[in-house]
């Protein structure tokens, strides 16, 4: 898949948590991305949470368990949805895509920022074909080197070690594992480090 590059801007992308459904020591996996005056956040929830100020608040998945403390939030902050959707600001734009994750439709988002491209992909099944070559993705790690079966055969979640395989052959330069589970917190914990790609950290900034 084809996609336009245009003139670059600097985006700040800052996770405000990294943890898996129900994670016993991470808040749910979320991003806040600024660049110039804007400001949009991506998932999250309690504890998760972005300053006040943003244009909006997308999702990756409207069924999600979080999907009511979400819309409480957004109503506090003043902000629509949360929702799956598109937003443009400047020469940065963002775009939602379908991953291949569970029973009903799931999505991640790229962000493209003149030249460069970032991925907030945080739940799939199988790594997307429209991540192909990101600078940046902020990826799935709820397993470490088994994925994640749902009951029924419906999707599930891959692991660090198949993110990290498709991610380096696919030409993704940078992987931030961003949705963590509890087998990679038990690698985390036993000083393992991904393959390829690194442990996101909570508060941390990248810059795209």
């Amino acid at each position: 898949m084809a996609f336009r590059k245009s003139k670059h801007m600097r985006v700040r992308l800052t996770l405000l948590g990294t943890g898996a459904m129900n994670s016993p020591r991470f808040a749910p996996a979320g991003l806040l991305a600024r660049w110039g005056t804007a400001a949009v956040a991506f998932d999250g929830g309690p504890g998760a949470e972005p300053p006040a100020g943003v244009a909006a608040w997308l999702v990756t998945d409207e069924h999600a368990e979080l999907r009511a403390a979400l819309r409480r939030l957004a109503g506090a902050h003043g902000v629509a949805g949360p929702a799956v959707a598109e937003y443009a600001a400047g020469a940065v734009a963002i775009r939602p895509f379908p991953v291949e994750h569970t029973s009903h439709p799931a999505y991640g988002y790229r962000i493209t920022a003149g030249s460069r491209v970032a991925v907030w992909a945080p739940e799939f099944w199988r790594f997307p074909d429209w991540a192909d070559g990101a600078d940046l993705m902020f990826a799935e790690a709820a397993g470490w080197n088994r994925p994640i079966r749902f009951r029924g055969g419906v999707g599930g979640h891959a692991s660090v070690a198949q993110v990290a395989e498709e991610a380096a052959r696919r030409g993704v330069t940078r992987v931030v594992y961003a949705h963590i589970g509890r087998p990679s917190i038990r690698a985390i914990d036993a000083g393992l480090q991904p393959p390829f790609g690194e442990w996101g950290i909570e508060g941390r900034t990248y810059t795209l």
